[in-house]
C-alpha cells in the first residue's frame, strides 16, 4: 500500500516546556518515535522531523519548533512539501475542555481556543482534517488558562498522562492502518480499564 501519513504534535520547544500541559502533543510524538524506533534527526519547515514505517505505511512525525502560537507555519510547509491529502494529516494537541486522561479523535472542527490549532486553521484555510485531542483538564480556581497550560504536570498527573500517551500511540497506529472511523470507535470513550 505504501500510503504516507503526517502526524504533527503541538508543543513549545525548549527544556523548560518539556513536561508542561501544553506539550502533550510533543510528548505523544516522542512516545510514538520510541515505539517505532524512529529519531528526530532532521529540521524541515521549522519542525523536528522523524520518519518511520508501520504496517507498510510511511509515517512522517513532526514537532514544530516555532512555538505553539505559530504552529501553522510548520504545518503548512510540511503539508505542501509532502503533498498529502488532509485526511492523511493528524494533529495531536492538548485540550482544556477534556478531563485529564481523556483522548478524543475528530475528523474536523474548530480550535476550541487552542492557539496552535488556531494558527493551523488559519494557515491551511480549512478545518477539514483529523485531530487527536488529549485532555489536560480545566485550571483550578481563578488560574488563567495561559498560566495553567505552561505549568508542569504533577507527579500523579504524569502517571495518568503516561497511560494516556500509551493509548494515544495505539490510536494513531489504528488511524494509520484501519482509518479514522476505527480509531474514533475504539478510543473516543473514557479511560479503558
Amino acid at each position: 500500500m505504501n500510503e504516507s501519513f503526517l502526524v504533527i504534535g503541538l508543543g513549545n520547544p525548549g527544556r523548560e516546556y518539556r513536561e508542561t500541559r501544553h506539550n502533550v502533543g510533543f510528548m505523544l510524538l516522542d512516545r510514538l518515535a520510541l515505539t517505532l524506533n524512529a529519531r528526530f534527526t532532521r529540521l524541515q519547515s521549522r519542525a523536528l522531523v522523524a520518519k518511520a514505517t508501520y504496517s507498510d505505511r510511511k509515517l512522517i512525525l513532526a514537532k514544530p519548533q516555532t512555538f505553539m502560537n505559530l504552529s501553522g507555519q510548520s504545518t503548512q510547509g510540511l503539508v505542501h512539501f509532502y503533498k498529502l491529502p488532509l485526511n492523511n494529516l493528524l494533529i495531536a494537541h492538548d485540550d482544556l475542555d477534556l478531563p485529564l486522561g481523556t483522548i478524543r479523535i475528530r475528523p474536523d472542527g474548530g480550535s476550541a481556543g487552542q492557539k496552535g490549532m488556531t494558527s493551523i486553521l488559519e494557515r491551511l484555510g480549512t478545518d477539514d482534517f483529523p485531530r487527536l485531542r488529549m485532555g489536560i483538564g480545566r485550571p483550578p480556581g481563578h488560574m488563567q488558562p495561559p498560566d495553567y497550560v505552561l505549568q508542569d504536570f504533577s507527579k500523579p498527573e504524569l502517571a495518568v498522562i503516561s497511560e494516556t500517551l500509551d493509548r494515544a500511540v495505539e490510536a494513531v497506529l489504528i488511524f494509520v492502518v484501519e482509518g479514522l472511523d476505527a480509531a474514533m470507535n475504539k478510543y473516543n470513550g473514557g479511560i479503558e480499564k
